[in-house]
């Protein structure tokens, strides 16, 4: 069983932060053998959220939601990443969920968008996500990016 959060930036624990930031770059600098600056300055701004998976207190799924000022930008969903732990058991589908119904419930008629890696532009499809791009190379790995228009109240 999954316990989700849907926190803003300034509800995030020390520990809850501490264990993101460990996911992060355990799958993103190190599996994925991808050296970049994976806290850059976006975690604890403005209405900025964090999506969290917790099973037997360990984080399994993650998903971060940037919101900027300008209110003609979309929000911008990214780091969506299930633990190595858990995959396999289609974790991914119920974090996006998780992550779409806080973006309706925060945004309610904002579009939204996501620099997606190549290889799951299928994945986001499900969830009304179109390619919006050419395939770009992002710290060496193809991306797309992605985007879903305005949710429905």
């Amino acid at each position: 069983m999954i316990q989700w959060q849907d926190l803003h930036h300034s509800e995030l624990t020390v520990p809850a932060l501490y264990a993101l930031l460990q996911l992060r770059c355990e799958v993103f600098v190190v599996e994925q053998t991808c050296p970049y600056q994976d806290i850059d300055g976006d975690d604890l701004v403005g209405e900025n959220r964090h999506i969290l998976g917790w099973r037997d207190n360990q984080l399994v799924a993650y998903a971060r939601i940037l919101k900027s000022d300008d209110d003609f930008s979309p929000v911008v969903i990214g780091r969506v990443i299930i633990s190595p732990l858990a995959r396999g058991e289609k974790l991914g589908y119920a974090l996006m969920e998780q992550t779409l119904r806080s973006c309706q419930n925060h945004w309610p008629n904002k579009a939204l968008y996501l620099g997606a890696q190549a290889h799951l532009q299928a994945f986001y499809g499900h969830f009304g996500f179109i390619p919006v791009t050419e395939i770009y190379d992002e710290d060496g790995i193809p991306h797309v990016g992605m985007a879903k228009e305005e949710q429905q109240a």
